[in-house]
């Protein structure tokens, strides 16, 4: 990313952009300024929604804050339109150095969160620099010197950059948190808190958080002051969206994609969410469900970021309709448009299960949410349905044939588990273009935008596309789907041309060679010391059995054992 987030913006839309209360206040009347107001009326944004409604008369006063909401219930801009408020742009007297600071725990939701402030101060020129790893660290590092106003990271980098000098914190004037819980689910909270230990203490903090368990309220006091504290929309207490029908089926694991083919065909179905618990089953149901001829893409943490990008970009513009996600990637994904979300593995407790099915039913648009319960989950299972109260203890076993299936999902009865073909409309991952953003990958030692190419669009004929090209930057240089690799697979894994190991062999206590031909013990040619001759005769040297056998027989004389 080499460049501030809103050059990335131009001619996108905020989200959400669903309809809200006709009776909620505007922007202007909560007490936005004008250049802010026009930039979201130019996004189709003009009335709050409940948390932003909640959020902004507080936040504009200066007050610290802690704003109880999940995602999709639009805290972006409830955050966002005041830090815009506090910060200076260039032709303001703005210096270049950070003035706000927002702190999310995964890439995604960074970008998300940057595209969508910047959108709303475009007006006025506000830079806004997403930070995240993954990608190479010199454009992020242009794009601070060239100066900034409102700067989103996530916890490891901004620690990085920070440490290298090449991040400022102390002209921050006011700090968001944005899902808190989720920081300290990932581990983050200690970085998190020496984050806090860089900025000035005058300064104004504002935390969001789905939950507030024990160490996010201990942190809420240590650093924040005498702050207000807001609910808005459903919580993962309350449970997810009333706008999201629930749907919840006993199935068997071996009829799982079976089942979801069907699903992906049903009567007006949007753009589609598979969530997994590993990142090896989202590959293999994004192969699977390829195979059948859908668009479809995975997005986990072993991916490098563009390819993690890629998938997003053509999941947003309609190139592909599904993606398999596991639970930390997809965290900060917000598209509008997504109308089915499937459970494919269960979740693990009741949070994961709300923030899973919240991908939909957002911002006051309808969804659909279908949860797969194998048998082994059902204890798993009830836990979640008897905390969120829904009433869906013992779900009906279900399988790709069962009759209820399809009215329940409005399926027609005549589609079966393969996409026809003349329904293959959509152009598929082959078409979106993978950038690459430098970094490295986690498996392995290559660039992390020549990592696995992940995507197999069906381009050529409805066929396969691309391929996955497995050993392709895991470090595996010889396990590609299309063969023995050759040296761009070597080049890839970091491997090069291997030197051959040198040994020396020994007989009756004489070193006679090295593997590759050399005595590093004796004068004269490789080819001397090869065949066992002064004048690097053209004998060649036995197989090493005939050498044993000779020493063997004979007392010495390396000459004797390798001429016949």
């Amino acid at each position: 990313m080499s460049e501030p987030i809103q050059d990335l913006t131009d001619g996108q839309e905020l989200a959400p952009t669903a309809p809200v209360r006709p009776e909620a206040p505007t922007f202007a009347e909560l007490g936005a300024r004008a250049e802010t107001v026009d930039a979201l009326a130019a996004a189709g944004i003009t009335r709050a929604f409940a948390i932003q409604e909640y959020a902004l008369p507080i936040a504009l006063r200066g007050a610290d804050l802690i704003g109880q909401a999940p995602t999709g219930t639009g805290k972006t801009l409830g955050f966002g339109v005041p830090l815009l408020e506090r910060v200076f742009a260039p032709s303001e007297g703005g210096d270049g150095l950070p003035q706000a600071l927002v702190v999310v725990p995964t890439r995604e939701l960074g970008i998300q969160v940057a595209k969508d402030i910047a959108a709303a101060g475009r007006t006025r020129g506000v830079r806004v620099l997403p930070i995240y790893g993954g990608v190479a660290y010199e454009p992020q590092v242009d794009a601070l010197r060239k100066g900034v106003e409102i700067l989103v990271g996530t916890p490891g980098r901004l620690l990085d950059l920070a440490k290298q000098k090449h991040l400022r914190l102390n002209s921050v004037r006011a700090l968001v948190l944005d899902e808190a819980d989720r920081m300290l689910d990932l581990g983050f909270l200690d970085d998190v808190e020496r984050i806090l230990a860089m900025l000035p203490e005058d300064r104004q903090t504002m935390l969001f958080s789905a939950t507030m368990p024990d160490p996010i309220v201990t942190l809420s006091r240590r650093f924040l002051r005498h702050p207000i504290t807001i609910h808005a929309g459903h919580t993962a207490e309350t449970g997810p969206s009333p706008q999201t029908e629930q749907l919840v089926y006993r199935t068997h694991s071996m009829n799982k994609i079976e089942i979801v083919a069907r699903i992906l065909q049903a009567k007006s179905r949007g753009l589609t969410m598979i969530f997994t618990r590993t990142k090896r089953a989202a590959d293999r149901v994004a192969e699977d469900l390829d195979f059948r001829g859908f668009a479809v893409a995975a997005v986990h943490g072993d991916l490098g970021q563009g390819a993690r990008e890629r998938a997003l970009r053509a999941f947003r513009a309609g190139k592909i309709d599904t993606l398999v996600a596991t639970d930390v990637a997809a965290r900060g994904i917000d598209v509008s448009g997504v109308t089915h979300v499937i459970n494919y593995d269960c979740p693990e407790d009741q949070d994961t299960y709300t923030h899973r099915i919240g991908r939909t039913g957002r911002a006051g648009a309808t969804g659909v949410a279908v949860t797969f319960v194998d048998w082994d989950d059902m204890p798993r299972w009830r836990i979640i349905d008897k905390t969120l109260g829904l009433d869906m203890p013992d779900p009906q076993e279900t399988y790709h044939t069962s009759p209820h299936l399809y009215p329940d999902l409005h399926i027609s009865t005549e589609v079966t588990g393969t996409l026809p073909t003349a329904e293959r409309t959509r152009a598929g991952l082959a078409a979106e273009v993978e950038e690459d953003l430098g970094g490295r990958s986690r498996r392995g030692g290559e660039p992390r935008g020549a990592g696995r190419r992940q995507g197999r669009g069906r381009g050529d004929g409805g066929g396969r596309g691309e391929g996955r090209g497995r050993g392709e930057g895991r470090g595996e240089s010889g396990r590609g789907q299309g063969g023995d690799a050759g040296p761009e697979a070597a080049e890839l894994s970091g491997e090069g041309t291997r030197t051959p190991r040198r040994r020396r062999r020994r007989r009756a206590g004489e070193v006679i060679a090295g593997v590759d031909g050399t005595n590093p013990t004796e004068t004269g040619t490789p080819a001397e010391a090869a065949t066992g001759t002064e004048g690097g005769a053209e004998t060649p040297r036995p197989r090493r059995r005939r050498r044993r056998r000779a020493a063997a027989s004979t007392t010495g004389g390396a000459t004797e054992a390798t001429t016949d």
